[in-house]
């Protein structure tokens, strides 16, 4: 497939979605403080970014309310109180789990929701459901994406089953998700081309939510940008689950769009991300990362390592290398 694009140019067709609240929520348990956000939104909002993706929506009744902060939840109410009636050109998104999200009753109608973008997020084994809960959302009048989870783990075969079962559903988008921190440029530029091509027939859009552990985030992000895909995640800073994610200052930087502006992101990260980091939060590139990266698994043990304050890497490595 032919590259899309070159430095030079913009393509009109990209989108860049701030996921800060979201996935960085993995880090704090989704405590934001309420001038955090507004801050963060009004910052999207200056800088040109097309989606804000607020947190996730939950089930109370699964989650317990006393051990997260509000945006595990994502209400309405708690939306409107920071955008009100967002008379801009942001757009609003939220992210639905599979089996963790009591959809049917805790997603309203879009006419009553300040929200724009359901974003359903599932393994390739759960998809009957995710279709589901797509097509409930659809018929509610939300913009939808199926976002994959986890695709370093799984088969080909299940990935293209997937990407036809979702090809004639009402998905507006598809998203690759490298949740392990695993696939290299090489591999994401084969990636890319096997959902622009299942793309193409169905005329749907691809999207990317990478992750850090290998200090790739950004790099498999524009690579993948490269073969066509449109709406680019990022956060500030990086904030994100363990390693995190492709930083927004450096996608900003690299995309060409007039649209966007980076001094706005550099004041944020200034004034509301370094502070966070001084109060002992910590997110990014670590040697425990990159060994889970590289090893293709799941990062909860080296989320545990670094909470344990672990430096003994080597005998880490040898713990998850037997557990491989």
């Amino acid at each position: 497939m032919a590259q899309r694009g070159n430095l030079m140019t913009f393509r009109p067709d990209i989108k860049v979605v701030d996921a800060t609240i979201r996935d960085g929520g993995l880090v704090n348990d989704f405590y934001f403080s309420d001038e955090f956000v507004k801050n963060l939104y009004r910052t999207n909002v200056k800088a040109g970014v097309d989606y804000m993706e607020f947190g996730y929506r939950a089930d109370k009744e699964m989650f317990d309310i006393d051990s997260f902060g509000k945006w595990k939840f994502s209400s309405d109410e708690d939306i409107r109180s920071i955008t009100g009636d967002n008379n801009t050109s942001l757009k609003i998104a939220i992210m639905a789990d599979v089996g963790r999200c009591n959809y049917k009753e805790d997603i309203h109608e879009r006419s009553e929701s300040p929200v724009d973008l359901i974003r359903v997020a599932t393994y390739v084994n759960t998809m009957p459901a995710a279709l589901d809960m797509i097509e409930d959302a659809h018929k509610k009048g939300y913009e939808t994406t199926c976002n994959i989870m986890a695709i370093s783990n799984a088969k080909e075969s299940d990935i293209s089953a997937a990407l036809e079962m979702l090809g004639s559903s009402p998905a507006d988008g598809i998203y690759i998700v490298d949740s392990y921190g695993s696939i290299f440029p090489e591999q994401i530029r084969k990636i890319a081309e096997q959902y622009m091509e299942a793309a193409d027939k169905s005329g749907k859009f691809i999207g990317i939510h990478a992750h850090n552990n290998q200090q790739l985030a950004f790099a498999n992000t524009i690579e993948s940008c490269a073969q066509g895909v449109s709406y680019l995640d990022a956060t500030m800073s990086g904030m994100g689950r363990g390693a995190g994610n492709c930083p927004m200052e450096l996608l900003l930087g690299f995309l060409k769009n007039p649209q966007y502006k980076l001094f706005p992101v550099i004041q944020f990260i200034e004034n509301y991300v370094v502070p966070l980091k001084e109060t002992g939060m910590e997110w990014g590139f670590d040697i425990p990362y990159l060994l889970t990266g590289h090893l293709n698994q799941h990062p909860r043990a080296a989320i545990a390592a670094m909470k344990e304050g672990r430096k003994d890497y080597s005998g880490f490595y040898k713990e998850i290398v037997d557990k491989d």
